[in-house]
């Protein structure tokens, strides 16, 4: 699948290290293509470079790894993305009542925004329920991880599915964008363990049967 990365952050970076060798064909799109960090990034990820638009535009799945402040812009700068599958993986995270926490929520979420301002493509909230550095590499832990995923078309969600197992997780169906609603917050969950409760970032949610 030729899968496009909007931003080059730790999130992008690490889903690009991830589904290295796995048969995609991986596009960074990234406001400097032309810089060290991108380039370096690039060849460690098998990955090339482009400008955000063209990446989007010459991909099947586009993933958007933005901060939530500027994801808006970032978006609709990508031009027409009607028909293809977005992952949205950004939380919409901001300051709140002086803590980090969801700026939105309860009767919208930010899987459904991101839907709102692509209105012709195929959405599905998911890669928001760990760090990184899981996202990046998983296969030392003692169970599959888990990653649950929530959109409007199944088709597209199967796709999805694919993709999340390439990166070693257990794909689950979370229902339809509104079910944005819960994951959101369950990705708090886990910042509130890694960051607030001292149980670091090297660890993910599993389904155990």
């Amino acid at each position: 699948m030729r899968v496009a990365i909007i931003g080059t952050g730790n999130v992008g970076s690490a889903i690009a290290r991830g589904l290295k060798g796995k048969g995609h064909a991986v596009a960074l799109g990234a406001r400097d293509p032309h810089g060290a960090e991108v380039k370096e990034l690039a060849q460690a990820a098998g990955a090339t470079v482009a400008e955000p638009a063209e990446a989007a535009a010459g991909a099947d799945l586009v993933v958007l790894a933005l901060p939530w402040n500027v994801a808006e812009a970032a978006v609709r700068a990508l031009g027409d993305l009607s028909g293809k599958i977005v992952i949205d993986c950004m939380n919409p995270l901001g300051m709140v009542e002086g803590a980090l926490g969801l700026t939105i929520g309860h009767t919208t979420s930010g899987g459904e925004v991101v839907q709102g301002w692509l209105p012709g493509a195929h959405v599905v909230k998911t890669l928001n329920q760990v760090g990184a550095e899981i996202m990046a590499r998983n296969d030392h832990l003692s169970h599959r991880p888990v990653m649950f995923m929530a959109g409007n078309s199944n088709a597209a969600k199967a796709a999805v599915g694919r993709v999340l197992m390439d990166l070693g997780f257990e794909a689950l169906d979370a229902g339809d964008i509104a079910k944005s609603r819960l994951l959101e917050p369950f990705g708090m969950v886990w910042i509130n363990q890694s960051i607030l409760r001292g149980k670091g970032r090297l660890w993910a949610f599993a389904a155990v049967s």
